[in-house]
């Protein structure tokens, strides 16, 4: 039986249009019902996560990088709030694609998608983006980027890949450029799964000799970062799918995480990893039976900006 002796209540509001964004966040806490609570600790415990961890984890999906959201995930990077990134190669496609100048239109989803077709336009939810802006994009970086790695050496990992191709991007909204600045791996375990990771292979084949991509150096680069015990450790969880997994799979060598947000719109009921709470994380050991979690359901691009306000004003306090 919960005991709701103690608990606070909640407060009806007025909203003031002068009001910063984390003056909203703060009115969220005090709404409380029903995502608006959620959201608040959210902030509450990303916030405390950031400030007192060692190992701070982003993971996050492909899509996300179609969108406007791009320069707000370069910049949580670049400002140092994350140390460890992991996602889909669609990241990377987008990142590069849109580095290279290729345009990411403001489209719409009732589209009639054999038209869009027709026009060599590929369609990303409400997202518009002209074929030739992002294949050819990718490629074309793909052949500078080649030779740049063939001369170095044979074997890489991808996170090294990524390192090297941030350092060749000057677009400072750039995901990838952030992270190799800021000395910050991206790990992505499915990156043959795109354009990015086809032309590396298409171009190394081209080459003849080329390069080797062995993913076990980034595994125990991975495990270098996540099997020792002390400190604490964060994870901002964006979406679901392999780079979720990734990020809890590999913080359960390290007795699971201490303060996890996931950011979702993936019910639970199917058994899915997308839908799964962190709760159920607990039981592999992926997430501590102690630590600090929360999840908040929604569209990413929505909640992450509120979040991102709402933290930034803390940690800079």
């Amino acid at each position: 039986m919960v005991d709701v002796r103690g608990l606070p209540p909640l407060e009806d509001t007025r909203i003031d249009p002068r009001m910063s964004v984390a003056e909203l966040v703060d009115t969220y806490g005090r709404i409380h019902g029903f995502m608006a609570g959620h959201l608040y600790r959210a902030v509450e415990i990303l916030s405390e996560g950031i400030k007192k961890s060692g190992l701070r984890v982003l993971s996050f999906t492909a899509n996300l990088v179609s969108t406007g959201l791009r320069g707000v995930i370069a910049q949580m990077i670049r400002e140092g709030w994350f140390n460890v990134v992991i996602t889909t190669t669609g990241t990377l496609d987008h990142d590069i694609a849109r580095a290279e100048g290729g345009r990411y239109l403001r489209g719409y989803f009732e589209a009639d998608d054999t038209w869009l077709h027709e026009e060599e336009v590929h369609r990303l939810g409400n997202v518009f983006i002209p074929v030739e802006d992002y294949g050819p994009r990718v490629e074309a970086f793909v052949r500078r980027l080649l030779p740049v790695l063939a001369e170095e050496r044979r074997e890489w990992g991808i996170s090294e890949i990524l390192d090297r191709a941030g350092r060749m991007i000057s677009d400072p909204n750039s995901i990838l450029r952030a992270a190799s600045k800021r000395g910050v791996p991206i790990f992505v375990p499915g990156w043959p799964d795109g354009a990015f990771g086809t032309s590396l292979f298409m171009e190394s084949q081209r080459l003849g000799e080329g390069i080797i991509v062995d993913y076990f150096r980034d595994m125990k680069r991975l495990a270098d970062l996540f099997f020792p015990q002390q400190g604490e450790a964060t994870a901002l969880l964006i979406g679901g799918g392999i780079s979720k997994h990734h990020a809890i799979w590999w913080s359960q060598f390290r007795g699971g995480l201490d303060y996890a947000v996931y950011i979702t719109t993936a019910p639970e009921y199917d058994g899915s990893l997308s839908g799964a709470h962190p709760r159920e994380a607990i039981t592999w050991g992926k997430i501590k039976p102690r630590a600090r979690h929360v999840v908040v359901y929604g569209d990413a691009t929505i909640i992450l900006p509120l979040i991102v306000a709402g933290v930034k004003s803390r940690i800079e306090r």
